[in-house]
């Protein structure tokens, strides 16, 4: 890895996170990843593990404003995205913004919410925008949502529409702590939050940079090529319906192209897209058997391994 002032802090963060987390560093390194890459985060797994903290985590330890929403089956899309209220004082109706108005919103539990209210954040994850009564709200910048959600055969969550799912740049899963994690975790003096020591690393206008140096990294037609390939071949697969749209496309290459600054390269390589290519497809994928939960995105998972393994990678020196 090569020394740069993007590496310095982007590895600052990931230490400070991995120092209070019990999830995997893999988890840590693609959160990171995806909030450089301009993307959001989708965390699925049982209730229990640590989903809601690594996204609280992240909030703190970029700094910037954080709002928290704990989505239940009787939210509406005004809960989300703020009304306007008349005031007599005035005459006129007033905006009251709603929590999606901060740098990191934590969507707590996601598939709880029904279906138009998980909706009404299509706009805001899409565009880094909201329209309400015919008026259209900037949102902060840089703006991520991370969101968690737990597996579709729990009773009480409904699943995330395929429109939606196709928003989050990257979906990870954290599987069950370690016996030695679990067993440090029991252990640990509990007079305190974990994230009681967890200080601000860098700031939101730091990311904001971050993301734009990201954005230069360069992508090499060969390696553009054999990205598109990836994405085309989830089209065809045997026991696909559906495949990854171009928005696919697009998140494995500012994947690939986060990776490759992290590592402190300023030009991506077939490894970084390998790297990323399963957390940013497998969610998009439709099977033909439908359903949805644990084991479909294990097997779309799977799936994705499958077609890296079989597409041929350019050979390209480097650039």
């Amino acid at each position: 890895m090569t020394s740069t002032p993007e590496t310095a802090v982007l590895g600052s963060l990931t230490e400070a996170l991995a120092s209070v987390l019990s999830c995997s560093r893999e988890v840590i390194e693609l959160a990171v990843c995806t909030m450089v890459a301009g993307g959001h985060l989708l965390l699925e797994d049982v209730p229990g593990v640590g989903k809601t903290t690594l996204a609280r985590a992240m909030a703190r330890g970029v700094g910037g404003t954080s709002k928290r929403i704990q989505f239940t089956p009787d939210m509406l899309p005004g809960d989300l995205t703020g009304v306007s209220v008349y005031q007599q004082s005035t005459g006129r109706f007033e905006f009251h913004p709603g929590p999606l108005f901060a740098n990191i919103v934590i969507a707590d539990e996601i598939n709880r919410a029904n279906p138009k209210t998980q909706s009404a954040m299509l706009e805001a994850m899409a565009e880094g925008q909201i329209s309400v009564d015919g008026d259209t709200y900037p949102l902060p910048d840089p703006y991520m949502v991370i969101a968690t959600q737990n597996p579709i055969e729990l009773e009480g969550t409904y699943a995330l529409p395929e429109a939606q799912l196709d928003r989050f740049m990257t979906c990870a899963s954290f599987g069950y702590p370690t016996a030695d994690a679990e067993s440090a975790m029991v252990a640990n003096d509990h007079t305190d939050s974990p994230l009681a020591h967890l200080e601000r690393v860098c700031s939101a206008e730091d990311i904001a940079r971050l993301r734009a140096q990201a954005g230069r990294v360069r992508v090499a037609r060969p390696i553009a090529d054999y990205i598109v390939a990836l994405v085309a071949s989830t089209r065809r697969w045997e026991g696909v319906r559906y495949g990854a749209s171009p928005r696919g496309s697009l998140g494995l290459a500012a994947m690939a192209r986060s990776r490759a600054m992290t590592l402190g390269r300023d030009f991506v390589l077939v490894d970084d897209v390998q790297a990323v290519a399963v957390p940013v497809l497998a969610h998009r994928l439709v099977l033909d058997h439908g359903g949805y939960g644990t084991g479909v995105m294990e097997r779309s998972r799977a799936l994705v391994a499958d077609i890296v393994s079989a597409t041929p990678a350019p050979r390209v020196a480097n650039v």
